[in-house]
């Protein structure tokens, strides 16, 4: 028997408590932003303008498989607690989970994804289209599956908007995969960036994977370049601490394309990057569950 379960802690306990629950006998904990989605999320892991040595959200929520019952899960808890010294947090849930192969529900969790009438996102356990542009990707450590209505939306766009020979800047990059997808549709040069080096081995991975020759780098390495399109699908207010980053990578008559935004977020970015740089109006491109695409050509 397995239970899941989820419970709260400050940003001063969130990552030892993490530690000592793995200690303690946990197969696996996930620590998450517990105001994700909200207007108190917060930007996190080596974005500009944070401190140093942080390294769990203000309000933090801990996700944890436990081998055995519900009482078993509370004593694990209970003793990794103890060991770090502070008391028990409450539970938020604690819930059977059954048995399973894991590999074929995780499988099941990810079919082909259609983008548009040519392209499409296929993970290796699946046939190909016989007609279209593939990228095969499979879901790892990195952010960008294909199904996440914010990485659709800028697939999308760039299915549109990707000219032949067009250089490419994926700020954010995660697997990759708005990078690889600009390259099939016939970029040239494409550069992705990211601040998490296992992102950038998946990312460089799953270029290998689909016969892309892209680039992958951390922000220091970055030439001072700019370029016909920059896309950056991070979220709402790391995009805003990155406004004079990304603004300076567009190219005269070159294209920002911004997502990771809800809409009700859409506005105040908009005037953030309009205040940054009035030369690039940023307008919704398109909706989607609640998530927008931004997107503007630098005027001149």
């Amino acid at each position: 028997m397995f239970v899941e379960v989820v419970l709260r802690a400050d940003a001063t306990h969130a990552e030892a408590l993490a530690d000592a629950l793995l200690e303690a006998g946990c197969l696996s904990v996930a620590l998450e932003d517990a105001d994700a989605d909200t207007s108190h999320e917060a930007p996190l892991y080596g974005e500009p303008g944070l401190e140093l040595g942080r390294h769990a959200w203000q309000h933090s929520r801990l996700r944890t498989l436990v081998a055995g019952t519900r009482d078993e899960a509370v004593r694990l808890l209970e003793a990794a607690s103890r060991a770090i010294g502070i008391p028990a947090p409450p539970l938020e849930t604690c819930e059977a989970v059954d048995d399973r192969d894991w590999v074929r529900v995780t499988q099941a969790q990810f079919p082909p994804t259609r983008i548009s009438e040519r392209l499409w996102i296929v993970p290796s356990w699946h046939e190909a289209p016989p007609q279209g542009i593939v990228v095969r990707l499979d879901p790892g450590v990195a952010f960008g599956t294909g199904t996440h209505p914010t990485t659709q939306l800028c697939l999308a766009w760039l299915d549109k908007h990707v000219a032949a020979g067009a250089s490419v800047l994926d700020y954010g990059c995660g697997s990759g995969i708005l990078s690889i997808a600009a390259a099939k549709l016939g970029a040239g040069s494409v550069i992705g960036v990211d601040v998490d080096d296992q992102a950038l081995v998946a990312a460089r991975a799953n270029a290998a994977t689909n016969g892309i020759a892209a680039r992958y780098t951390g922000p220091e390495a970055l030439e001072p370049s700019t370029f016909d399109i920059v896309v950056a699908n991070i979220l709402s207010n790391p995009l805003k601490l990155l406004a004079p980053a990304l603004l300076a990578r567009v190219r005269r008559g070159g294209a920002l394309v911004l997502s990771g935004i809800l809409e009700r977020q859409s506005d105040d970015l908009i005037d953030a990057y309009r205040a940054a740089d009035s030369s690039v109006s940023l307008q919704v491109w398109r909706a989607s569950d609640g998530w927008v695409c931004l997107a503007g050509t630098r005027s001149g």
